[in-house]
């Protein structure tokens, strides 16, 4: 547990270990808030209680900026006019605003005039807590309606509030408040100010429902701000200014290219050797059947699509065809022996069975103990050590059976290759 303060502000962070359930300790906390709650001073505003995990930051931050209007402006048009139309947004959470410079009642006391009048900061206080409400006025009741009644407060500009009764002086006049301060309509925070090529701006910070995929949000995000910017005043403009998806989109066509570059160096390869791209096309036929089984073992872990799940995929993808070829050149080697292919098929991947097991047995064993790896850099491994292990295994079961069996149609003697096999052939042979 550990604590901050400054002026106006104090923060208590509470940190748990990874086994504890952060729903249940959330409430545990909350419990603990609300048991002293009424022993705090009556100056206090009421505590908040919030998680801090990965699904409260925004993941993108929209600026609204105006060359015409002032912060306090694009503060209060961002929360009437931007705010819920965004929130209905399907996996949108919540949206925050940057910078907000929120409407208030400012009062600025005058010392020499409130000794003169023997006012104390306390009877203000006490006449706008008093005075300064907005109280229920009953209901009007009809035999088939029901009205209800409400007693509108009377202060509510900076006008209204100079006439705000503070006391009763010595000859009986009424002391008005704005006798003994000035009063203006300014900032609730003057210390904040967000500003951006020389405009006034604040920001848009979305926050995702947990699970929600990211990229979908923020192509319905883009959508929506493209149908509002026409309803918005002259001088104002809704832009980007952050968008963590554009990483996640690159990241996924990078594994797109990875993918294609190795699926095709995997049959040139192959076929230098074997001049067939038929069997060429056996290795390279691991390679999808392994990423699918892979995506099918993150979604029962539970586990997403992010940068570690993605950089596993693109160092597995020269593993899962390392088997493949071991068992295609076995079945090769002795199809030009003189045997058929279905038997070289079947003898050849059983004689290198034990051998693709214990390659995958090495493999697994060096990225499982990242599993139990403790604290946060264990929680962070333990995506990728998990998705190279799942692809190693799901590599050596296809090659031992899938690879067999299309290599029983596929292959041929290579003594029937032809171009650059046949010259690789006998460049080996001499």
């Amino acid at each position: 547990i550990s604590s901050s303060s400054r002026d106006g502000n104090s923060r208590i962070s509470v940190t748990f270990n990874l086994r504890r359930d952060i729903e249940a300790a959330a409430n545990d906390v909350r419990d603990a808030v609300s048991r002293i709650t009424d022993r705090l001073p009556p100056e206090v505003e009421e505590l908040e209680v919030r998680k801090q995990d990965s699904d409260a930051r925004p993941f993108m931050w929209y600026s609204l900026m105006s060359d015409r209007m002032s912060s306090e402006e694009l503060s209060d048009y961002a929360a009437r006019a931007l705010v819920d139309r965004f929130s209905i947004i399907d996996g949108v959470a919540s949206i925050r605003i940057g910078g907000e410079r929120r409407y208030a009642i400012r009062i600025w006391l005058d010392p020499r005039a409130m000794a003169a009048r023997s006012i104390t900061v306390a009877d203000i206080e006490g006449a706008l807590r008093a005075q300064n409400v907005e109280v229920p006025g009953g209901s009007i009741e009809t035999p088939d309606t029901q009205i209800v009644v409400r007693v509108e407060r009377l202060f509510a500009d900076p006008e209204s509030f100079e006439r705000l009764p503070i006391a009763q002086g010595e000859s009986g006049h009424i002391i008005r408040l704005g006798e003994i301060a000035e009063i203006s309509l300014e900032a609730e925070n003057p210390r904040t100010l967000f500003r951006g090529n020389g405009n006034n701006m604040i920001g848009l910070g979305f926050i995702r429902q947990s699970q929600a995929n990211s990229v979908q949000v923020a192509h319905d995000v883009a959508a929506a701000a493209e149908r509002i910017r026409p309803s918005l005043p002259d001088g104002m403009s809704l832009i980007v200014a952050s968008d963590d998806t554009v990483f996640i989109e690159e990241s996924i066509r990078e594994v797109w290219r990875t993918l294609f570059v190795a699926a095709t160096l995997v049959v040139l390869v192959i076929y230098l050797f074997l001049g067939s791209f038929r069997a060429a096309i056996i290795p390279a036929a691991v390679v999808p059947v392994c990423l699918i089984g892979v995506f099918a073992a993150l979604a029962v872990a539970g586990f997403s699509i992010n940068i570690l799940t993605l950089l596993a995929l693109v160092l597995v993808i020269g593993l899962v065809v390392d088997d493949a070829i071991v068992v295609l050149e076995n079945i090769q080697r002795r199809v030009d022996m003189g045997e058929g292919a279905a038997l070289a098929s079947l003898r050849g991947g059983r004689q290198v069975f034990f051998a693709v097991i214990a390659t995958t047995a090495v493999l697994v064993s060096v990225f499982v103990p990242l599993v139990f790896l403790p604290g946060f850099i264990g929680r962070i491994f333990n995506e990728l050590a998990l998705t190279i292990a799942v692809a190693v295994i799901l590599s050596s079961f296809v090659a031992l059976t899938l690879s067999p069996m299309m290599a029983s149609k596929l292959v041929k003697p290579s003594g029937q290759a032809r171009g650059p096999a046949r010259w690789v052939n006998t460049v080996i042979k001499r």
